[in-house]
C-alpha cells in the first residue's frame, strides 16, 4: 500500500503524526505471517502507549475504511483479520 491513503479527504482531522505512526505500522506488517500478528499488534499497543498514540473509535473507523479503499486483495484480507481480533476484545 502507497502513503496516498493518508492524503485521503476521510482523514483530515487526524493529526498526522498518528497517520505516519500509521504508515509505520502497515509497512512493518506487510509481510508477516497470521501466527504473527497478534504478538505484532500488542506489541504495537505497548509503543503506541510509549510514544501516547491513542486513536479514537471514530478516527479507527475512518481509518479503517479508507485502507480498505485502498488496500489490494492481499492487504485487505490483513485489515479484515485485525479487526475480526479487535472486535473479541
Amino acid at each position: 500500500m502507497q502513503n496516498n491513503w493518508m492524503q485521503d479527504e476521510s482523514l483530515k482531522n487526524i493529526e498526522p503524526y498518528k497517520l505516519e505512526f500509521l504508515q509505520a505500522l502497515v509497512f512493518e506488517s506487510s509481510n508477516l505471517k497470521k501466527e504473527q500478528m497478534l504478538p505484532f499488534l500488542m506489541a504495537v499497543a505497548k509503543r503506541g502507549q510509549e510514544k501516547k498514540v491513542s486513536f479514537s473509535d471514530d478516527e479507527i473507523n475512518a481509518i479503517v475504511a479508507v485502507l480498505r479503499k485502498y488496500a489490494s486483495p492481499d492487504e485487505l484480507s490483513k485489515i479484515e483479520k485485525v479487526m475480526a481480533l479487535r472486535s473479541r476484545k
